[in-house]
């Protein structure tokens, strides 16, 4: 049974910082390419951020570049999602998505809000 549980979400003001994380389970983590998604009320889910399988590789959204990192840590089946200098409109459902082998698996989201 595959799983991807994610946490670290919660209430923050608008400059500070939270790192979310994905607990994979059920998979061979090390061979799945990573993704960070949110999505807004209103809005359509996007890309925030994407690592490869040695983590070696990542793009990030233009609205996010140069102040979320995405990484992993394949020993321990999770990739992390730090997010500083938040933004209001960072206010989002975040998942956590995984692919490999045509299969592809969504956890079922952290809520990230942020204001004062």
């Amino acid at each position: 049974q595959v799983q991807l549980v994610e946490s670290g979400g919660g209430l923050v003001q608008p400059g500070g910082s939270l790192r979310l994380s994905c607990v994979a389970s059920g998979l061979t983590f090390s061979t799945y390419a990573m993704s960070w998604y949110r999505q807004a009320p209103g809005r359509e889910r996007e890309v925030v951020a994407r690592i490869s399988t040695s983590g070696g590789n990542t793009f990030y959204a233009d609205s996010v570049k140069g102040r979320f990192t995405i990484s992993r840590d394949n020993a321990k089946n999770t990739v992390y999602l730090e997010m500083d200098s938040l933004k209001a409109e960072d206010s989002a459902l975040y998942y956590c998505y995984g692919w490999a082998n045509n299969r592809d698996y969504w956890g079922k989201g952290s809520l990230v809000l942020v204001s004062s």
